[in-house]
């Protein structure tokens, strides 16, 4: 017995913890189901929202209405009776402290069981708790003994307490209590004998109606080994069980406690009137654009009234909206030239003329200075600008390929820099200019000839679309 007593601390004091815990867990969720929040109730616009997501305990409320999904039909309820019969194997250990001592007999008349039995038994259960219940049973395993299989019927008879989680037609449990287990044979076999143990377990009922359940067990049974000080001895059982359920509450048809022709099943607003599109709610704006469900030909995607709760259409597609277009049904020509008024244009000869290579910019050798020859062409360039300010342009700098690349390319982006400045410098703003220094990897012709190499060396003007 101190070894059953040992074990017991160190093997099965967890165990029961587990199954308390699962207790508490089952309260903590019947009460969190039946208990509003302070939140809710001290909002006075909350009345309509909770009802979309407030759950519904299985025993308050309307417990049994109906339900589309088999799984949520039949969970546990409080006050339970539950009559089963179950059957399954046994596996007895093979050190089984179960036989009539004879000092007279080789071991005293011990005989070990066959490791396999099959099994047979009853069981009632009552469950004043949804989460929580207390079951007794009694079973028959018919054994042989291992060495010349006489026979040998074992007998238990055992109460527990069971834990479950009662959320679902689907079960789980764990369970743990007292047991004895005895023995009935001739003496040729082992004689008579009882042991008192512990046993626990866990396992799944499935609820499959409202009277009918299939339930599968899986148990260890401890009792004393043979020998004083030998431990304890487990004897497994696998069991798959029916079971008839009593008391249950009946199932009522379902109501329409809105009276807005919805069931409450189907009814997300169950104390609300509100309309099938919003699966019983009032009527609302899905896409939150401030325009109403029924008025909103765009009910998931926001716009505006004027629109019909649709967005705002860009009905040539050209990128411009359609209140901000003055053609709404000519798409907007992208060449850098009034490229948001949404209308086709095209060039005025006086931009046409500074885009493209810019000829008659000069500037000394191997440096970003400006030649006052020069100065005529940009002051013409500064003018047609500052007549145009929605025009923006790129200045890109190029040179010949004498000289380091890298040298090169520092150059070419300095002189584009200095054109920059000088046109800055006379009323042209600086974000309307963007340069570009690319030295010689860009040549407009070839440069091996010293024709080739002055046509390479050149200032470039882009437009730039916003």
């Amino acid at each position: 017995m101190s070894a059953l007593r040992n074990y017991a601390t160190t093997r099965v004091a967890p165990f029961v913890g587990v199954a308390a815990l699962c207790a508490l867990t089952g309260v903590s969720s019947a009460r969190a189901a039946v208990e509003p929040s302070a939140d809710a109730s001290s909002d006075p616009s909350a009345d309509s929202a909770t009802h979309e997501t407030a759950p519904v305990s299985a025993d308050d409320a309307d417990p049994n209405s109906q339900t589309d999904r088999w799984i949520d039909r039949w969970p546990p309820q409080r006050n339970l009776v539950e009559l089963g019969i179950f059957g399954g194997l046994a596996f007895p250990s093979q050190q089984l402290e179960l036989f009539e001592p004879d000092l007279n007999l080789p071991s005293q008349g011990f005989k070990a069981l066959r490791s396999v039995a099959p099994e047979f038994g009853a069981r009632l259960g009552f469950y004043p708790l949804r989460f929580l219940g207390a079951e007794l049973e009694g079973a028959v395993i018919p054994a042989r003994t291992d060495a010349d299989g006489d026979r040998a019927m074992l007998w238990a008879v055992r109460g527990h307490a069971v834990a479950q989680l009662p959320t679902w037609s689907v079960t789980p449990f764990v369970l743990a209590g007292p047991s004895g287990l005895g023995v009935a044979s001739e003496r040729s076999a082992v004689g008579r004998d009882v042991d008192l143990g512990f046993h626990f377990g866990a396992g799944v009922k499935v609820f499959l109606t409202r009277r009918v359940a299939l339930r599968l067990d899986l148990r260890d049974t401890l009792t004393a080994k043979r020998g004083i000080s030998d431990g304890v001895g487990h004897t497994i059982e696998l069991l798959a069980g029916l079971t008839l359920t009593l008391n249950r509450k009946k199932r009522r048809a379902p109501s329409d406690r809105d009276g807005d022709g919805i069931l409450d099943p189907d009814d997300a607003c169950i104390d609300v009137p509100g309309i099938p599109d919003r699966q019983g709610c009032p009527v609302g704006d899905r896409d939150g654009d401030g325009v109403l469900d029924p008025d909103d030909a765009c009910i998931t995607v926001p716009g505006i009234a004027e629109y019909d709760g649709c967005p705002i259409p860009d009905t040539d597609e050209d990128g411009i909206l359609d209140p901000q277009d003055s053609c709404v049904e000519e798409p907007e020509t992208v060449n850098g030239f009034d490229d948001k008024d949404g209308c086709p244009d095209t060039l005025p000869d006086e931009i046409r003329d500074f885009t493209g290579v810019i000829e008659g910019i000069y500037f000394d050798t191997n440096k970003d200075s400006i030649k006052p020859r020069s100065r005529d062409k940009l002051d013409h360039a500064a003018e047609v600008l500052t007549n145009f300010p929605s025009v923006s342009v790129e200045i890109s700098g190029h040179t010949d390929d004498r000289g380091d690349d890298e040298y090169n390319r520092e150059l070419s982006t300095r002189r584009a820099e200095a054109v920059r400045d000088y046109l800055v410098e006379h009323g042209v703003a600086r974000d309307r200019l963007e340069t570009r220094g690319v030295g010689e990897t860009e040549p407009r012709d070839d440069n091996t000839t010293s024709r080739g190499r002055a046509k390479n060396r050149r200032i470039e003007f882009k437009l730039i679309s916003p």
